[in-house]
């Protein structure tokens, strides 16, 4: 059995949970008789089938030979991807000041060949200054402590190394003017981190459109949301929203159809990636003044 190796251990999860489903409905056996063979619930089986939950290698090796898979040639190959899945992220040295419904947001998006977002209130974390990123934490945390807040400046900054790899992502982001015109820190910050966005117009793995207030209204009304796509042929893409204590996946088809159409129709709605750098700059000359 030859699998193809998915970028990030969240990612392997998927792939090897698909793998398993399909190895189960071929046997014509229930989750519920999956569960009783590891000792757990159907709804566990169904987790683990969508890369929800990590796997345990006992557990898997014990599902493949319920599923009839019995030869090493075919066991190794799984077994392994098991292990791949388990390894940590680079997030786990921050867990200690980072959501635990978040993480599995940078897993997908360490593993994403596109990332296509729409920001309404903030510059996208990716696209973020030092300053800029420690203004809106402090913002939003203001019971933390300044070490706290440093910490997930940090956090925020080594996520951005995404974009720096030989193979990193495509990352398509149209930004909502409001978030250009809030003061965010002060007039330097905003102005450096303008500056920053004008510079990152240039980089051949990013797009920055800018959707201004005389477009009128918007199928966005729900507010920022991302859509991110995969190299594997198994993963669907995955739409995430983020509200204040959480975050919801979705990745059903109905899902997908109408965010993918309503990103596409702000894409229309937005300056043309050859405007956005004029946009920017005459929206730094608010600030300025």
């Amino acid at each position: 059995m030859t699998l193809q190796r998915a970028g990030g251990p969240i990612v392997r999860r998927v792939v090897l949970g698909t793998q398993l489903r399909r190895l189960r409905e071929a046997k014509g056996i229930s989750r519920s008789e999956a569960g009783y063979s590891i000792r757990a619930s159907d709804s566990k089986i169904s987790r683990l089938e969508l890369g929800r939950v990590s796997f345990k290698e006992r557990d898997v090796a014990d599902l493949l030979t319920l599923y009839g898979v019995t030869e090493e040639k075919d066991r190794a190959p799984l077994l392994e991807l098991t292990r791949e899945a388990n390894e940590p992220g680079w997030w786990q040295g921050f867990t200690d000041v980072m959501p635990g419904w978040f993480q599995p947001y940078l897993g997908l998006e360490e593993a994403a060949i596109l990332i296509r977002t729409y920001e309404l209130q903030f510059i996208p974390g990716l696209l973020q200054t030092r300053d800029y990123a420690r203004a809106v934490i402090a913002g939003a945390r203001q019971i933390d402590a300044a070490d706290v807040i440093e910490r997930r400046v940090q956090a925020r900054m080594s996520r951005q190394a995404v974009l720096d790899r030989a193979d990193s992502p495509r990352l398509w982001a149209i930004i909502d003017e409001a978030a250009l015109r809030r003061p965010v820190g002060g007039p330097e910050v905003m102005q450096a981190q303008l500056k920053h966005l004008i510079a990152l117009t240039v980089k051949s793995n990013i797009t920055i459109q800018v959707i201004p207030f005389s477009g009128g209204p918007h199928p966005a009304e729900g507010g920022s949301f991302s859509i991110l796509r995969f190299g594997e042929p198994d993963i669907a893409d995955v739409v995430y929203l983020e509200h204040l204590t959480g975050a919801i996946y979705l990745d059903k088809p109905e899902d997908l159809t109408r965010y993918t159409l309503t990103m596409d129709n702000l894409a229309l709605k937005s300056t043309t990636p050859a405007e956005t750098a004029e946009t920017i700059e005459q929206i730094a000359l608010y600030h300025a003044t």
